[in-house]
């Protein structure tokens, strides 16, 4: 664990002695502050600002899409990995919601739905839904043929094939679609904050851009960054890493 902590923050350390190489070399922090003069700022807007109540905000609508394109894009992804003929027919629908850029998506669900949650929420999750299908898809379709047979040798029925044979070598592509998908939703949202919302950290941030305030732009999406780095190497590391063990068991 020392091993694999002491390159994470001797990564950080690198990263902030650039910042402060480069916040020097300005000279002006109107353009660049210091991250002593950011983390100042975060801890006044989270000892009596508003910082907290937008980051809830922002964490609600990740969790909210999240959610929805992870149940939707495992769904169709199964479906578009056992029969050709949906994929036939589906899969070039997610080829073209998987290239929609995201800005198209969003200013289009804010256009037909409005500038409210709904809209907010339904723009993040179509981003996310193609992404997470196409990984499903592919994981069924890397399905062990030995295995599947097995059960049906046994007569496993459909529901136990799909827990004792599908999902365990599904894990790897599902650890890493909720990875991956964590960390597009939380950029998408801020997108989506910063277009149409009155609060969140994206709303934050738009507001001090156009008060051409830097450090309050950084003490917000520092702080934001760093939850959800928290989360990353806290959380879904630890669940890929165990969702992959079985490919290396030394590292188990």
């Amino acid at each position: 664990m020392t091993q694999r902590a002491f390159p994470f923050f001797a990564s950080l350390t690198v990263l902030v002695f650039v910042w402060v190489a480069a916040a020097f070399a300005t000279a002006d922090p109107t353009i660049l502050p210091t991250p002593w003069e950011v983390a100042q700022i975060a801890w006044q807007e989270a000892a009596c600002g508003p910082l907290f109540g937008h980051m809830g905000a922002t964490m609600a609508r990740v969790a909210a899409a999240f959610t929805i394109a992870m149940t939707l894009g495992i769904m169709l992804g199964l479906l578009l990995g056992v029969s050709q003929r949906a994929n036939d027919w589906l899969g070039p629908w997610v080829v073209v919601f998987q290239n929609i850029p995201a800005l198209v998506v969003i200013v289009l669900c804010y256009l037909w739905i409005g500038l409210n949650e709904v809209a907010a929420i339904t723009a993040v999750a179509v981003n996310k839904t193609a992404m997470v299908a196409v990984t499903i898809r592919e994981g069924v379709r890397a399905l062990d043929a030995g295995l599947r047979d097995m059960g049906q040798v046994f007569r496993m029925s459909p529901a136990a094939r799909l827990r004792h044979v599908m999902v365990p070598q599904l894990w790897p592509y599902l650890a890493s679609s909720t990875r991956n998908g964590l960390a597009i939703i939380w950029k998408i949202v801020l997108v989506v904050e910063f277009l149409g919302r009155s609060n969140g950290i994206g709303f934050q941030i738009h507001l001090y851009f156009q008060l051409f305030e830097t450090g309050y732009v950084l003490a917000y999406a520092f702080s934001f960054i760093i939850l959800m780095l928290g989360l990353e190497y806290g959380l879904l590391a630890r669940l890929e890493a165990r969702a992959t063990a079985w490919r290396n068991p030394q590292m188990a």
